[in-house]
């Protein structure tokens, strides 16, 4: 039981509506996770264009998703290139206009509105046309409902909805989640990831420490 190829665009048959993301990135900026999918009838392959949104070269934030992570149709991530500078009175991109107005700007303004990286933790689940705004962590584990629009961090084994998204309930209770990110079973070697599917797919944390 070998399990697929992680290097595989198209890992359901061929069919276009479902990609393995690693495979289909270009851009440094972002990093994807063996195994992270991404579906979408229209155009799945072209995610780091239509659904990694104001995601600019100069800025330097990175977009960082872990493996095994399933991504519904419409999830977008909002960089820091959305965000216009906060540091002055006018949030008005005067620079960007040229004529004269690029000149003598100020960028500290708008780099202390800077969020840093967005972080996506592993087996991480996200649902349909749900939005991660800038510089958000989401642990491993969280599920993120669908259409939420996320503005601050999620927590491992959470699951988080709404507008703006609020951690609903965990998933376990914190010894189970502290034990299950110790396990991090997808870091594990992909045959004993194959031989324990039963394992990671249940609910006995025994059986999942005792795998081989």
């Amino acid at each position: 039981m070998p399990g697929p190829n992680p290097t595989t665009r198209l890992p359901l048959n061929g069919e276009p509506h479902t990609v393995f993301l690693k495979n289909v990135i270009s851009r440094s900026t972002i990093k994807v996770g063996d195994f992270t999918y991404y579906n979408d009838d229209d155009n799945a392959s072209d995610f780091e264009n239509r659904n990694v949104l104001y995601h600019f070269d100069f800025i330097g934030d990175e977009l960082v998703i872990g493996k095994f992570c399933a991504l519904a149709t419409g999830t977008q991530f909002i960089m820091n290139g959305a965000t216009h500078a906060l540091g002055g009175f006018s949030t008005y991109p005067f620079n960007i206009f040229g004529h004269g107005w690029e000149e003598g700007v100020d960028f500290s303004t708008f780099t202390s509105s800077q969020k840093g990286d967005t972080v996506v933790g592993n087996d991480v689940w996200i649902g349909r046309r749900a939005t991660i705004m800038p510089g958000v962590s989401i642990g491993s584990g969280a599920i993120i409902g669908a259409y939420a629009v996320v503005t601050k961090d999620v927590p491992p084994y959470c699951i988080a909805a709404g507008n703006p998204a609020q951690v609903m309930k965990k998933r376990f209770c914190d010894k189970t989640i502290e034990q299950l990110l110790e396990i991090a079973w997808w870091d594990w070697p992909i045959d004993k990831i194959s031989r324990n599917l039963a394992a990671i797919r249940g609910a006995d944390l025994a059986a999942l420490e005792n795998a081989v």
